[in-house]
C-alpha cells in the first residue's frame, strides 16, 4: 500500500486500534462504530492482548458477525461475562478503566469535548444529545481517546461552544492528523502520509505542537489484514466515505 491508497476510514480505524496497550481494560461506547471495529482489529492485529469491553455488555466477545452498530447484541456473544452500564462507570470512578474510546462534536486545543449544542446555550442552532456515560467516564478513566471523521476549524475548535465534560481526551484521530496530549494540550504525533503539517495546520482550529510530528507510519499487512476481515464486504468503507471530510 502507498500512502494514496490509505483512506480516511481506514486510517481512523487503525490508528485508534494503535492507542489501545497490552493488558489493558479497553472500551468502545454507544454510536462508536470505528472504535468498536478498531478494538476486535487490534485483537486480530497484535500478538499483545488486553480486554475489550464494549457498551453492549460484552466482555472479549466473539461475535458471529460484524454489526454495522457498536450496541448490537451480537457484540456480547461468546463473552466471557457480561456488563451493565453500572459496571462500567464502577470500573471508571475505581480507576480500573485504562482506555476508553468516547464521540465528541466539538474539541479544542486542551482535548475537551462538547456533545451539548453548537451556538449558544441558551438559543443553540444545534442540540446535541449530551455528555451520557463520557461525562463520568472521561474525567474517570485513565486514558480517552476520540475521532473525527471531519477535520476542520469547525469540530477541532478554538473555543468550545459548550463544555460538556472535563477531563480532556488523551488522543484524537482524524481522516489526516494524530493528536496525543502533551504537557495539557493536544499535540500533533503524526499527519497522514498523503498530507501535510501545513495542510493540517490550516484546517484545525486550535494552535498545536508539531515538533515531534512526523508522517504516520503506513498499516502493516497484519492490520490491513484485520480491517479486510472485519469488513469484507466493504461496508463500513462505503458508509464512512459519506461522512470523511
Amino acid at each position: 500500500m502507498n500512502a494514496n491508497e490509505w483512506t480516511g476510514f481506514s486510517y481512523i480505524a487503525i490508528n485508534l486500534a494503535r492507542f489501545i496497550r497490552p493488558g489493558e481494560i479497553t472500551f468502545s461506547g454507544v454510536n462508536s462504530t470505528l472504535p468498536m471495529l478498531a478494538c476486535l482489529l487490534a485483537k486480530k492485529a497484535y500478538d499483545d492482548d488486553f480486554i475489550y469491553i464494549n457498551v453492549a455488555g460484552g466482555v472479549d466477545p466473539k461475535p458471529s458477525h460484524i454489526p454495522l452498530s457498536s450496541s448490537d447484541p451480537v457484540l456480547a456473544e461468546q463473552s466471557a461475562s457480561i456488563f451493565a452500564n453500572e459496571d462500567f462507570y464502577d470500573l471508571c470512578t475505581r480507576g480500573r478503566m485504562d482506555l476508553t474510546f468516547l464521540g465528541a462534536a466539538q474539541i479544542d486545543g486542551e482535548g475537551c469535548a462538547n456533545n451539548s449544542a453548537i451556538g449558544d446555550w441558551h438559543k443553540p442552532k444545534v442540540r446535541l444529545p449530551g455528555g451520557g456515560g463520557g461525562a463520568v467516564m472521561l474525567p474517570t478513566a485513565k486514558r480517552a481517546c476520540t475521532w473525527r471523521t471531519e477535520h476542520s476549524t469547525r469540530t477541532l475548535v478554538e473555543k468550545l461552544d459548550f463544555r460538556t465534560s472535563w477531563g480532556g481526551f488523551h488522543g484524537v484521530v482524524t481522516p489526516i492528523a494524530v493528536f496525543v496530549k502533551r504537557d495539557g494540550r493536544l499535540a500533533l504525533q503524526s499527519w497522514h502520509p498523503a498530507a501535510s503539517l501545513e495542510e493540517v495546520r490550516l484546517r484545525t482550529g486550535f494552535s498545536f505542537d508539531s515538533r515531534q510530528a512526523e508522517p504516520t507510519a503506513l498499516p502493516t499487512a497484519r492490520e490491513r489484514a484485520a480491517l479486510a476481515a472485519l469488513d469484507a464486504d466493504g461496508q463500513f468503507e462505503s458508509d464512512a466515505r459519506i461522512a470523511l471530510r
